[in-house]
């Protein structure tokens, strides 16, 4: 079940939920608005390997903003750092931003329960356009978890994304066994 603004707002009053920096004028009715930080970044190689750590070059979004192409993943990070303790997470593209051509993630929509970071984004477009830090980017949706949780994500020993960061990760599959 999806999250009303309500009960996001007595989350975040139980510290249930944590947003940095946090506008109560960026909530919705069930979701919370979340916006692009200056950080981008895309991979130094045309063919990635998936059993290989793929390194990144990092870009900084200026007052000018910066132009995103087709055929170009970039990574991206939110401007907000998050905490989700008691509810699962998903974060989705504005429609505002998809009617721009703008898709914000791939695969990764989903956060676990006890994650504690920016969100890193995965960022494509279908033709040239430009980007702005601080633009609304995407938006937050909490769904209710049933049952007691075990592992939480940010007490996972093996977890390859708890390093706070503010700048965008790039992907650490090549540290699980294949």
């Amino acid at each position: 079940m999806i999250w009303s603004d309500k009960k996001i707002l007595t989350a975040i009053d139980r510290g249930e939920i944590v947003i940095r920096p946090y506008d109560r004028a960026n909530l919705g009715t069930n979701s919370y608005d979340v916006h692009l930080g200056k950080h981008l970044a895309r991979y130094k190689d045309h063919i990635l390997d998936a059993r290989k750590h793929n390194e990144i070059e990092e870009m900084e979004i200026g007052e000018e903003g910066f132009v995103l192409h087709p055929n170009t993943l970039y990574l991206g990070v939110t401007l907000e750092y998050t905490e989700t303790h008691s509810s699962v997470p998903f974060l989705e593209g504005k429609s505002s931003v998809g009617r721009l051509g703008i898709d914000i993630h791939a695969t990764a929509g989903k956060g676990d329960v006890g994650f504690c970071n920016h969100w890193t984004l995965e960022i494509s477009c279908t033709h040239p356009v430009r980007v702005y830090a601080g633009m609304p980017i995407g938006q937050l949706i909490y769904f209710a978890v049933e049952g007691d949780i075990e592992n939480y994500y940010n007490k996972k020993p093996n977890a390859k994304y708890n390093r706070v960061s503010e700048r965008p990760m790039e992907s650490m599959m090549w540290k699980n066994s294949f």
